[in-house]
């Protein structure tokens, strides 16, 4: 497997403000946001995974949307960006689009 480059730090910052953004926005799927917070951090999922006291198939299963994680594990992972375990209000559309 190539060698990837590890990102800088603006982009680095980059990605976790973007993150952030698609949180409070309510646009963001939880497989998707362990993807993304994994990528955010620059690392693979075996290196994900140790730091957060998880197996590597356990983050694939994650960001494949067919894992059960416990609440502790979330509040785990979401710790180093500030996220807390809760719902987002999603803003509402209607079928026909917006008015």
């Amino acid at each position: 497997m190539p060698r990837r480059t590890p990102l800088s730090r603006e982009e680095k910052l980059t990605r976790r403000e973007a993150l952030a953004a698609r949180a409070a926005a309510g646009d963001l799927r939880l497989p998707d946001a362990i993807r993304e917070m994994r990528e955010a951090l620059d690392m693979t999922q075996a290196a994900f995974g140790a730091k957060f006291g998880l197996t590597r198939i356990q983050v694939l299963n994650l960001e494949k949307g067919s894992a059960n994680p416990t609440r502790e594990t979330l509040e785990r992972i979401g710790r180093p960006f500030g996220f807390v375990l809760g719902f987002v209000s999603r803003p509402r559309q209607d079928e026909d689009g917006p008015s």
